[in-house]
């Protein structure tokens, strides 16, 4: 659009076309690719869909550096925590886009790929600086990033791009301030009232029902049976992590726990009585962070699958395996590992101790009278 046709609205007032900066963004695809004099059809959808992405990558940085912002702020209010959920909320929503836009992508084929494929190397998704940030800002440990050709991540991009995002590496992370907002939790000590011992008498409760249930059940093989109760058993020791700070400890060593062993304690506490008016935000905090987790990890996996489709066994254009790493890293750069584990400590709520009258009021609302 002219500069004459925007001097058609009135005296001046902000205008759609140029709020919206659309001369720039319209005339950002750049197709690169030369068949008999035109570039390629489907090109422009490949560009169009990556900047659509990125684009979607910028708001999601938007969200989680708020949600990052607001985690690591040491005090923070209760009503922040509901901001928290809110911007992860968000993001899960946006995932949801961001998986539909690859059914776009999918309605070009191998052949219409290779139409243009050549002319985009090396440049490769790669080399997307704002995923890199997202992955990043969320808390992935650079020591479990895949390596291309045994470089690190940030070789295939540029010097400017590799300083910021080593910048990043060292900046406050969701996970960080996850992990100490859930450690600061006031109820995992209860007073007088000793709730772990509670607890572990419920836990041992549930497991000489299961290993009856296991040695009873006339369907299974001597073979069978004695591969759950072994199961079983891994289970039972897998508890005795939660109750011996050493062996939680040797976990963190063997980077099987990343979180703090009061946090992870914390989450666990806050899932298992969700339910208590006080819990409902922090829960909903964890499971939009679970969300977040299994939306990136999800997308992965449906990128590797389309990619898979698209090139078959073909190296990817920036010099990776192709389909191979992105299915690699979608099990390889999930960050919250842990709050996926707790389901394995869970119990029912039927076999849950019940907490004291005096903690049980301290975990619900409180209206007090105005007199009015």
């Amino acid at each position: 659009m002219t500069s004459d046709a925007r001097a058609t609205t009135d005296g001046g007032a902000l205008y759609y076309w140029d709020y919206l900066g659309l001369e720039h963004l319209l005339s950002a695809q750049n197709p690169r690719s030369d068949v008999g004099g035109r570039s390629a059809h489907d090109e422009l959808l490949f560009i169009t869909v990556h900047q659509a992405y990125e684009l979607w990558f910028k708001q999601i940085l938007h969200e989680l550096d708020d949600a990052v912002h607001i985690m690591n702020a040491g005090h923070i209010p209760e009503h922040a925590m509901g901001q928290v959920a809110d911007r992860l909320e968000r993001i899960t929503a946006i995932q949801r886009l961001l998986l539909e836009q690859l059914t776009v992508l999918e309605t070009m084929t191998p052949l219409d790929f290779l139409d243009f494929r050549d002319a985009l190397v090396p440049a490769s998704g790669f080399q997307s600086v704002q995923f890199r940030l997202i992955e990043n800002r969320l808390g992935l440990d650079v020591k479990r990033r895949l390596k291309i050709h045994g470089s690190p991540y940030t070789a295939v991009l540029s010097a400017e791009h590799a300083e910021l995002l080593a910048d990043a590496e060292a900046a406050p992370t969701l996970r960080t301030g996850l992990d100490e907002w859930l450690a600061r939790t006031p109820f995992l000590r209860f007073g007088d009232f000793d709730f772990w011992s509670a607890y572990a008498g419920a836990v041992d409760t549930m497991l000489a029902a299961e290993r009856d249930a296991i040695r009873n059940l006339e369907s299974l093989t001597e073979e069978g049976r004695a591969e759950q109760l072994a199961s079983l058993d891994a289970t039972a020791d897998s508890f005795q992590t939660l109750f011996d700070a050493d062996r939680y400890a040797e976990l963190q060593d063997r980077g099987q726990r990343h979180l703090s062993r009061d946090a992870f304690l914390a989450a666990l506490l806050i899932n298992l009585y969700r339910d208590e008016p006080l819990f409902q935000i922090p829960f909903r905090v964890l499971r939009a962070v679970v969300d977040v987790d299994e939306g990136f990890t999800t997308w992965r996996q449906r990128h590797a699958v389309m990619v898979h489709r698209m090139i078959g066994g073909k190296i990817g254009t920036g010099g990776t395996s192709g389909h191979a790493y992105l299915a690699a890293a979608a099990n390889r750069h999930r960050v919250f590992n842990d709050l996926f584990d707790l389901p394995t400590y869970y119990v029912p709520r039927s076999a849950l101790p019940r907490l004291p009258r005096e903690v049980s009021a301290q975990l619900r609302f409180q209206f007090e009278d105005d007199g009015g």
